[in-house]
């Protein structure tokens, strides 16, 4: 049956799974999987060890392993984070998928959790397919609007070509970039991740992999959440 809904929003059982008495035993979880990453523990072997330690369930282990880092990753990424206001006339390079999903599940309700490296993830997934939802036009309208305000130069955005309805989701952005006159452009690669990770300009992305490669990156999809979605359901793991 296909996938009918029109909105990112929350999970039928996130309400109890993070509801406000789950959270001591997510962060208890949180920092000792942090522990056995700094120690050099793989990350599969590690959150096996705490989720079974814990009783977690399959979405509270995804987000735990999205909130923990190691105290090295931790401190690389501070290293080299730019924050909002030195963003003036910098270029952007927006990870396209993980920034745009990650608003449009605060928007709808979802929950959002914030790691211990202060970004903000959600718990969705493309799963090799992006569904357009009602919230879309109004997440990019968002993105827009901030990087206006922020100053910022040229944006990149970078999709992911194998992911299907990317070639639309290419022709909405630049349609209303057009509209709103945004100096942006949209690129479709095989790998977005390779070019975020070796890119001059200041990436934008909460993924794990690329924070711990890239020469620069922004808080974008934590700052906008914050500033533009005041009702998001943000959990606090860090």
């Amino acid at each position: 049956m296909p996938d009918k809904r029109t909105h990112r929003g929350p999970h039928p059982a996130d309400k109890k799974l993070f509801a406000e008495d789950a959270i001591p035993s997510l962060l208890k979880a949180i920092a000792d999987f942090s522990l056995l990453l700094t120690k050099g523990y793989a990350e599969k072997s590690a959150l096996k060890l705490v989720g079974d330690r814990f009783s977690l369930t399959q979405r509270q282990r995804l987000a735990v392993m999205r909130s923990a880092c190691s105290d090295e990753q931790l401190a690389s990424r501070n290293r080299r984070r730019v924050t909002l206001e030195n963003l003036t006339d910098k270029p952007i390079a927006i990870d396209g998928y993980n920034v745009l999903i990650t608003i449009e599940a605060a928007m709808s309700g979802g929950v959002i959790f914030e790691g211990r490296d202060g970004c903000f993830r959600d718990l969705a997934s493309v799963h090799g397919t992006y569904r357009k939802v009602t919230e879309t036009i109004p997440a990019v309208e968002l993105i827009g609007q901030f990087l206006r305000e922020a100053g910022t130069g040229k944006t990149l955005w970078l999709l992911d070509s194998p992911v299907s309805n990317s070639g639309r989701l290419k022709t909405l952005i630049g349609e209303l970039a057009r509209k709103n006159t945004w100096d942006w452009e949209i690129e479709l690669l095989l790998s977005p991740d390779a070019e975020l990770k070796k890119t001059d300009a200041i990436v934008a992305s909460s993924d794990s992999v690329i924070l711990d490669t890239c020469r620069r990156w922004t808080n974008l999809g934590a700052e906008i959440v914050k500033t533009r979605v005041p009702n998001a359901w943000v959990v606090s793991l860090s």
